[in-house]
């Protein structure tokens, strides 16, 4: 059975009060945003790696995906190649010796601020924007050494912390200490929000004065999917990447100890403007993405779109934060995966 992820176009563009401010945090003093979420109540009584554990048995891909990494021994890290991002393993010091030194910014979006990662490009020529979208885990280390290695291939990277509102005392990310309190919080998160979050990233880094107008996404798991559903919402993006993550869905979940239907791609796909290239890990590894690729390159060409999906056999879900598992399939599939996502960008949005 899989969690529907219903997508609203309603892009909420928040105004743009914006204040540089590098390395400090949000202001914890605003009280957190009601959760729109079905399960709020019940999630009050629960410790957060119940919560999940529970999203997990009702279906919802991500969840299963962070249960799958919260049973994740410590792996080996990557060696270091300048040429892709770090993997989770080695992307600390990736940014300790980066020479972009990247900053936060803070956006407020609906009246309530959103720490935003940006790190911009070498030079002062102008840029494509691309916003980068969080797995379930928040914004990370190694989201930020994925915005790191955006600016050194010369995008403007734009890394918004989704969770803002959600943490303690209304924090972010950073409030939160453990990856099961991390992905409860953003669990908790609805369609409309994110799409507010996302568009609010995406206005703010147009608005950077070596910005050249035009626009990108690229998400991860979670963040694979909602970098389709902003296209969905965004007739403004120029180009999407999605590293395994679904399509938007309109179909309700099924009922608990059914057999999970064939997958239904929404049909506001139809709106999407901006090209999408998907990458996603081997159908024996990942079938609960996989088995959602064919119905959505079936809908998009339906409907005229351009959609690039690409799998990539005995790789897993995940494959480009843990670059050595799976007996090198998740490397391979990384050193052909990062070189397509930056040139369809450049093709694209620049």
């Amino acid at each position: 059975m899989k969690k529907a992820f219903k997508i609203t176009l309603l892009a909420m563009v928040a105004a743009a009060a914006v204040v540089y401010v590098a390395g400090r945090r949000p202001s914890q003093a605003a009280a957190p945003e009601a959760a729109a979420n079905p399960h709020a109540e019940h999630m009050m009584t629960m410790t957060p790696e119940e919560h999940v554990r529970m999203m997990a048995s009702g279906g919802d891909i991500h969840a299963n995906h962070a249960l799958d990494e919260f049973a994740r021994g410590v792996a080996q890290g990557a060696p270091a190649n300048l040429k892709l991002p770090a993997d989770d393993m080695g992307v600390v010091a990736r940014l300790a010796s980066s020479p972009r030194k990247g900053e936060y910014a803070m956006l407020m979006v609906d009246g309530k601020p959103m720490r935003t990662w940006v790190v911009h490009p070498a030079g002062n020529g102008k840029a494509t924007v691309v916003i980068v979208i969080q797995e379930i885990f928040g914004l990370s280390d190694w989201i930020r050494g994925v915005a790191d290695q955006l600016a050194a291939e010369g995008f403007i990277a734009v890394a918004p912390d989704l969770v803002a509102g959600h943490g303690k005392d209304g924090g972010d990310t950073s409030s939160l200490t453990t990856q099961q309190e991390i992905t409860a919080a953003v669990l908790q998160l609805s369609a409309p929000e994110i799409a507010a979050k996302l568009a609010a990233a995406r206005e703010f880094g147009l608005k950077d004065k070596r910005a050249n107008g035009k626009s990108g996404s690229v998400g991860f798991c979670f963040g694979g999917a909602q970098s389709f559903a902003f296209a969905v919402a965004q007739p403004g993006l120029n180009a999407a990447v999605v590293y395994y993550g679904q399509a938007p869905t309109d179909a309700p979940p099924a009922a608990r100890g059914t057999p999970p239907a064939p997958y239904e791609v929404s049909e506001k796909v139809a709106n999407v403007k901006a090209p999408i290239i998907g990458f996603y890990g081997g159908l024996a590894q990942d079938a609960r993405i996989g088995n959602t690729v064919a119905p959505t390159e079936a809908k998009m060409k339906a409907f005229g779109k351009v959609y690039e999906p690409h799998i990539f056999d005995g790789a897993a879900h995940g494959f480009l934060r843990a670059q050595t598992e799976n007996d090198g399939a998740n490397m391979k599939a990384t050193e052909q995966a990062w070189p397509m996502t930056i040139a369809w960008l450049k093709k694209y949005a620049s």
